[in-house]
């Protein structure tokens, strides 16, 4: 994903190191802001409390990995229980009704976990390293995110992404979601993202070829409607680990997943 705005996710991460705040229709309200007056969270041990929350280790590659038995991983269990109770119900109520459900999800920390990327940058972003992490195609899943791809076509559920990565990273996206195993409907009309130079009619509002100015919310809640309008599916969920992930409507309901090192506005 391309992120406009990197900044560490300070009340976020304070909050998670003592209890989970996220699930389905987070408030907003309770991110913080950079205009505090107040001193902020030190870093030094906002770290500490992001590795602690992660269960982060180092694996035999040199790789930094969330661990199974986690705050983070317990948090996204929960979620993952609601959401599939939730999708059972939604989608035989949307049938009942003539219509085609369809669940939506992002990718970057949604269905990739892009951790060590954070880690060995220092929870910075770069255009370029990012790049490169994401063109090796090997970045681990989010725990559980796999499995609920795949429980969503079991019961009859289209499945679509939305994702901030730009159209030069599909190949790359396709091979990585096929390694961990969410290799549920890769074809471009079902896998939206971003393309600057050729951009779909449906975002003409902001985005033309050449011209880009769509907001996250903008190019993410336009493609809900396009799946929406244009393709004719209902979308019963909507998963992000950004709330500008899930902002904008079009979906009938939300789920936040937890990500305390980077805020996209």
């Amino acid at each position: 994903m391309h992120k406009p705005l990197r900044i560490a996710a300070v009340a976020t991460a304070c909050a998670v190191a003592g209890a989970a705040l996220y699930g389905a229709g987070a408030a907003t309200a309770g991110q913080s802001t950079a205009n505090s007056t107040r001193e902020p969270y030190n870093i030094g041990l906002l770290t500490k409390d992001i590795d602690t929350y992660y269960g982060t280790t180092l694996d035999a590659d040199g790789v930094y990995q969330a661990s199974p038995d986690s705050p983070y991983a317990k948090d996204l269990a929960r979620i993952d229980a609601a959401a599939r109770k939730y999708i059972d119900k939604a989608a035989r109520k949307a049938r009942h009704h003539g219509e085609k459900p369809a669940v939506v999800f992002d990718i970057d920390d949604t269905l990739l976990l892009s951790l060590d990327y954070e880690k060995k940058t220092n929870y910075t972003y770069n255009a370029t390293t990012w790049a490169e992490y994401v063109n090796k195609a090997d970045r681990p899943a989010v725990f559980g995110s796999a499995e609920l791809v795949r429980y969503a076509e079991a019961r009859g559920v289209e499945v679509f992404y939305n994702s901030g990565l730009s159209e030069a990273q599909r190949t790359a996206a396709v091979e990585n979601l096929k390694k961990i195993g969410a290799d549920v409907n890769l074809d471009a009309g079902h896998m939206f993202l971003k393309d600057k130079a050729n951009p779909p009619a449906y975002l003409a509002e902001c985005a033309t070829p050449g011209t880009w100015n769509c907001t996250t919310v903008q190019y993410k809640s336009g493609t809900r409607q396009h799946i929406e309008d244009d393709l004719g599916y209902e979308i019963v969920a909507n998963f992000g680990d950004q709330y500008s992930d899930l902002d904008g409507g079009h979906a009938d309901r939300t789920y936040k997943l937890p990500n305390p090192t980077y805020f996209v506005s």
